[in-house]
């Protein structure tokens, strides 16, 4: 459930102390999508990285008096296996903390087709920025239905996490949905939690600068019934390269 957006989204600050704070993993904040996906969506989608390139996500994050450098390079050499590797460095009240460590692999079993659909597969490990913070392994599986020739495609994601400290499993869940309103300009929305934890919603905007190859995007977010303490805020840039393999 990616950029994640995780994708890696927000913290349960309402009801867990501090060193007990746990990521919303499977809602992913990787780069897993294609030139018509990924950020700044948290939900993943049904789609890879184009064949033999590679893409650069990079975001700040801000909620509360922490902000979140992220940086996420992934590349798809073979076709149908997403490799991605990166992670993040956390500022609050401008001291620097512990940053975070994202491994994930992704495949498809079905792609994404027009007025149709497509599922996939996608698991990694990844840690929590922040001084004293842990990381889960964790996997779930994106479906993506497109409609109206994809001026709207609507993304699922049921997923599970491992918490290292606890050993507790958690079942992970997002849904989403992107309009495309001009030749370039696309609406999100998303909501997205776990079995044990807030739900949390997110809107935003994505903006192709240059078709396929340069996104701009930014985004406002919330835990429902915690609206005015858990609201975050993110402005992204990804990078789509040319085919290299």
């Amino acid at each position: 459930m990616r950029r994640v957006n995780v994708t890696i989204a927000q913290y349960n600050r309402a009801s867990m102390p501090t060193r007990h704070r746990h990521l919303l993993f499977s809602l992913s904040i990787l780069l897993t999508g294609s030139a018509h996906a990924a950020r700044p969506m948290i939900t993943d989608d049904a789609r890879l990285t184009d064949a033999g390139a590679c893409q650069v996500e990079s975001w700040v994050h801000g909620h509360g008096k922490q902000r979140e450098y992220w940086a996420l390079p992934a590349c798809n050499p073979g076709g149908n296996f997403e490799l991605t590797l990166g992670g993040a460095q956390a500022h609050t009240n401008g001291i620097a903390e512990s940053g975070a460590v994202v491994v994930q692999a992704k495949t498809l079993f079905k792609p994404l087709a027009t007025n149709g659909y497509g599922m996939g597969l996608a698991a990694g490990y990844a840690t929590q920025p922040g001084n004293g913070q842990s990381g889960s392994p964790y996997f779930y599986i994106p479906v993506s239905f497109s409609l109206a020739d994809d001026q709207l495609v609507i993304h699922t994601n049921v997923g599970s996490l491992r918490e290292r400290e606890t050993h507790n499993h958690r079942l992970t869940w997002g849904v989403g949905g992107e309009l495309q309103t001009t030749s370039r300009l696309y609406v999100i929305a998303e909501s997205y939690g776990q079995n044990k934890g807030g739900t949390f919603f997110q809107t935003g905007l994505r903006f192709w600068a240059v078709p396929n190859h340069v996104q701009i995007d930014t985004t406002f977010g919330s835990q429902f019934g915690h609206l005015a303490e858990q609201r975050a805020f993110s402005i992204g840039l990804r990078l789509i390269s040319p085919h290299l393999f």
